[in-house]
């Protein structure tokens, strides 16, 4: 049994919306703060926040400045820096907590999300145990379902929004999800099931098929794996064998590079994660026992 109340905290004036689920019972908890990927919103992580505290663990979940039920404009602007102080403050958030043990805080990140939760944890030294599931590490060297020609169209989409964002414009819009030969971040023939794994079949989602592009410029000199080395808590990653998004052989140097790393790999894609219920609850028996053994070992 768990609880769940409303909460929020506020990030360089903006105010940043969230959930916190707490066990049941008296005493603080160990608690993860968990971050999604480039364009999610935090509905989508709902279930993972139930799965922790039905295992004994609070978690807050939190949606990025722009995104879902947060503040913050333009709308779907994904900023890379400020995604990260937006987590460094649920940290704290988590942390101030009256019924949250400040020292066995936890993070968890999805795709992106990871990324963020190595690099924020690398200059944190109080974050008590990473787990990292699907994470970004640099873009693979090429894109399956697009060509050179579609790739310079994705790319006049991004620097035309970046120039617009340098000069006060509002964003150039484009889709996250499209089909092939569409000018999209991610252009798939499954598109349509893609979608459906980021809302969950759920038409009340926050999640929009939008994004102003500009930010793909900062991933591409986004390498967490430096950061990785600095980390002084254990890390966990969790990888799809057949990923295509965020390839095998990334998730793999997150793990090599942190003193403390551990990979797991498991069957399918980087969307298996999302759409498969047995593959979810194996990922999360391996991610609560890793939790587990790393809170055991503070204090």
């Amino acid at each position: 049994m768990f609880e769940r109340t409303q909460v929020s905290f506020t990030v360089g004036g903006v105010r940043c919306a969230g959930y916190l689920y707490l066990p049941a019972g008296a005493g603080r908890a160990p608690c993860v703060v968990l971050c999604h990927g480039f364009s999610g919103t935090m509905d989508r992580l709902f279930p993972y926040a139930e799965g922790f505290a039905g295992q004994g663990f609070g978690a807050l979940v939190f949606d990025y400045r722009s995104f879902g039920e947060s503040g913050g404009e333009p709308r779907q602007l994904p900023d890379l820096a400020g995604q990260r102080d937006d987590l460094r403050a649920a940290l704290a958030f988590a942390r101030a907590h009256e019924r949250v043990d400040p020292a066995r805080v936890a993070l968890w990140g999805n795709s992106l999300g990871g990324a963020h939760a190595i690099v924020v944890a690398a200059d944190d030294p109080e974050v008590a145990a990473v787990v990292a599931q699907i994470p970004f590490n640099g873009f693979p060297k090429g894109v399956e379902n697009r060509d050179t020609s579609q790739t310079l169209r994705l790319m006049s989409s991004i620097v035309w929004d970046a120039v617009r964002g340098r000069l006060g414009l509002s964003p150039h819009y484009i889709p996250m999800v499209g089909r092939p030969g569409e000018r999209a971040v991610t252009a798939t023939p499954e598109a349509d099931a893609h979608i459906r794994t980021l809302t969950g079949g759920n038409t009340k989602t926050l999640w929009r098929n939008s994004i102003a592009p500009r930010a793909l410029l900062d991933m591409m000199r986004y390498r967490p794996a430096e950061a990785a080395a600095r980390l002084r808590c254990p890390l966990l990653v969790c990888a799809a064998a057949d990923d295509h998004e965020t390839p095998l052989e990334t998730s793999r140097e997150l793990a090599d590079r942190a003193p403390h790393g551990e990979l797991r790999v498991f069957p399918g894609t980087h969307f298996t994660f999302y759409t498969d219920p047995e593959l979810r609850e194996r990922v999360a028996v391996d991610q609560v026992a890793f939790y587990r053994r790393a809170l055991a070992e503070v204090g």
